[in-house]
């Protein structure tokens, strides 16, 4: 298996934590940064070819569920409480900032739920998530130049990006 192949594999963990991981990796076995982001950017556009047909799946088969329905509504509820912050159809912009700040697959939602199609939705997404990307490959790899060891700084960027958001993760009133 290549350097590409294997950071690509990274890059397919369903979480963040594979980011930091891969853009290590990457630059041990000798990837230049635009390297690394270009493999990024096509593990989002993977991403945008697999969870696509679920979604729409997911919505399909669902409609007449009870259990389901109730999850949808409660999703819907969450989903609404987002947008609420962005306005009820938000911009272009608030879904790459939804994007950034949340993920992917909310993104993705937000943007078919204000009514962007596949490649405009999925657009505005890998946008959101490709800047996500960069401040944590640059974080990465500026950390792994202080400390001299890319696994140190790798498990301090996970930490961060696990607790840090925390801190300022709004109380739920759910």
């Amino acid at each position: 298996m290549t350097a590409y192949t294997q950071v690509l594999m990274f890059f397919l963990i369903p979480f963040g934590g594979g980011i930091p991981a891969g853009v290590v990796y990457g630059a041990e076995k000798g990837l230049l940064w635009y390297q690394t982001s270009l493999i990024y950017l096509l593990s989002d556009i993977i991403l945008a070819l697999v969870f696509e047909p679920l979604m729409l799946a997911f919505i399909h088969f669902t409609k007449h569920k009870p259990l389901v329905i109730q999850i949808r509504k409660i999703f819907t509820e969450q989903t609404l409480a987002l947008r609420s912050r962005y306005g009820l159809r938000p911009s272009p912009w608030a879904i790459i900032l939804i994007t950034f700040t949340v993920d992917p697959m909310t993104g993705r939602s937000i943007a078919k739920a204000a009514g962007h199609g596949f490649i405009k939705g999925w657009t505005l997404t890998i946008i959101g998530d490709f800047f996500y990307f960069l401040c944590i490959m640059l974080s990465t790899l500026w950390l792994k130049d202080i400390v001299g060891d890319g696994n140190t700084a790798m498990l301090i960027v996970l930490a961060l990006m696990i607790f840090v958001p925390m801190l300022f993760r709004p109380k739920s009133k759910i």
